[in-house]
């Protein structure tokens, strides 16, 4: 093999070398005839083949075809590079410069809604709580009646409910989540249920058909509103910061008894008054209360002997007050100029 083996490396090694120091397109175009064309140095050199023993030919066939198909990539790697680069052929485009900097690119993120439920979870986590899930298709027992909607409750009405039939909605609220984990489980129970609600709403830029809310509640004996009073306050302060002020109103909601609203400084003006608080000085944030006593009959609890409270928030409305946003429907518009901001 020796001579001809030589003489294929040989002319290998020249064409990398010549090929190397030329500029232009058109002397590798010639420079690659002169290795690879019909009448070229490989050519040639395969014609002399036939004078290598027979036993050789095998091997030295191989090594030629390899050696011819490495020339002939170089030239076509170099052919490529010169085009580019070359300026008759740039068509008036720039010179690629490696020394500038790489250009970002934007990486994704998690939705502002995203962001703030998973915040939420984690505060009521930390403090005890568990995270339960339920269906958002529901039945009008587990939506309504179970947690002691009269059948005559304007939350029932079309307007507000979103009724595949007579039996069957979109839930209105989580708190379906708290009658299927007490009909299942035996308290203590301390369960935060997470999750997307429906209502049949007029949209505009303090309401949506659809929202995201946090419903809690702690089934124990001895629980009283005092622990519910000190709970939120802990959840408001850990979210908002501790400068903020925080009260209670009574109200009413038919699953709890009392009920009440809770209330905080407004995040804008502090308590001072401004047109985001209609210069009350305060922003409700959420409906809480003790647990009706007929609700715990209808999941087989003895009111006699426990005790426990509920709450519910939306998240869309705490989001909008920790971040400044005045209009519901950006979360829903998927405007990436509002989204990248967080």
């Amino acid at each position: 093999m020796g001579k001809f083996e030589d003489e294929l490396r040989e002319a290998q090694r020249k064409a990398f070398e010549e090929s190397a120091q030329l500029s232009q397109v058109k002397d590798l175009e010639e420079l690659k005839a002169k290795y690879l064309g019909r009448r070229g140095i490989i050519s040639s050199l395969l014609k002399n083949l036939k004078e290598v023993s027979f036993e050789s030919r095998p091997a030295l066939g191989k090594l030629a075809n390899e050696i011819k198909d490495r020339i002939e990539g170089i030239f076509k790697e170099r052919i490529e590079e010169l085009k580019i680069t070359e300026p008759s052929k740039r068509k008036g485009t720039e010179l690629f410069d490696y020394t500038l900097p790489g250009r970002k690119s934007w990486s994704g993120k998690f939705h502002p809604i995203t962001q703030i439920s998973e915040k939420i979870i984690e505060i009521f986590y930390g403090m005890g709580f568990e995270v339960a899930k339920g269906p958002d298709v529901e039945t009008d027992y587990y939506n309504f009646e179970a947690l002691n909607f009269p059948k005559d409750h304007p939350a029932r009405d079309m307007q507000d409910t979103f009724y595949i039939d007579d039996e069957i909605l979109l839930r209105t609220h989580t708190s379906p989540v708290q009658i299927r984990v007490m009909k299942n489980r035996k308290p203590p129970v301390k369960i935060i249920a997470p999750g997307r609600c429906y209502r049949h709403e007029a949209i505009n830029a303090r309401s949506f058909c659809t929202f995201h809310q946090v419903e809690g509640f702690y089934v124990d004996t001895d629980v009283t509103f005092a622990d519910l009073k000190g709970v939120l306050s802990a959840f408001v302060w850990e979210l908002f910061g501790k400068e903020v002020g925080v009260r209670f109103r009574g109200s009413f909601f038919p699953f709890t008894e009392p009920s009440a609203e809770m209330d905080i400084a407004c995040v804008n003006c502090r308590g001072e008054g401004c047109g985001l608080c209609k210069y009350r000085g305060w922003l409700e944030i959420l409906g809480a209360g003790m647990i009706d006593p007929e609700v715990f009959k209808n999941v087989g609890y003895d009111p006699e002997v426990y005790t426990g409270y509920a709450f519910g928030m939306g998240v869309e409305r705490i989001a909008m007050l920790k971040y400044g946003i005045d209009d519901i429907r950006l979360f829903y518009e998927n405007d990436l100029r509002f989204l990248r901001q967080f």
